[in-house]
């Protein structure tokens, strides 16, 4: 179940003007804001002030592993538990390298997807039953910035007329959605 909360909504037609004002509401001292928009918006991750994702670490590390463990593996099942000589094909493990090569890339891009995916997963506080709705337009067409409650130094006043200031066309106060 989603949480509930509250705050104020500003609305805008036109994601540049958006973004202008995610910057200045970031400017005006509001750090827990969120921007609701129906398409990624380049550059909003710096106006709204988050820091950089943790995924890319993620899939590197995810991908570094499943590379250890096809080489592990390959090894393993040709050089020691299973040592039958076929075709010719060396036991020791440099030699055999290049028949071994597909397996490692293999592993490594899949400990990398399932790495990458399971982190966006947690990251992400996935899956959400029963998403808030503040306005059924904000995944169509229309653009919002949400300051919550719990936002410090929060007042519902502050955040209506900072939202009218920086050109809002509709400004709303959301109570437990």
């Amino acid at each position: 179940m989603a949480k509930k909360t509250s705050g104020v909504v500003g609305f805008w037609s036109d994601e540049h003007k958006l973004l202008d004002a995610a910057k200045k509401t970031y400017a005006a001292g509001f750090r827990h804001f969120d921007s609701i928009t129906p398409f990624p918006i380049h550059g909003m991750d710096q106006a709204t002030g988050i820091k950089s994702s943790k995924i890319p670490w993620v899939t590197f590390f995810g991908g570094l592993t499943g590379a250890t463990f096809g080489a592990t593996f390959t090894y393993w099942t040709s050089a020691v538990n299973y040592r039958l000589v076929v075709g010719g094909k060396p036991l020791d493990f440099f030699n055999a390298l290049p028949g071994y090569i597909p397996i490692i890339f293999e592993c490594t891009i899949l400990f990398a997807a399932l790495s990458s995916v399971a982190a966006m997963f947690i990251l992400n506080k996935l899956p959400k039953v029963d998403p808030p709705i503040i306005d059924p337009d904000l995944t169509c067409s229309k653009f919002a910035l949400f300051i919550p409650d719990t936002e410090s130094n929060y007042s519902a006043d502050k955040a209506e007329e900072h939202f009218r200031s920086i050109g809002a066309s509709d400004v709303r106060k959301v109570s437990e959605f």
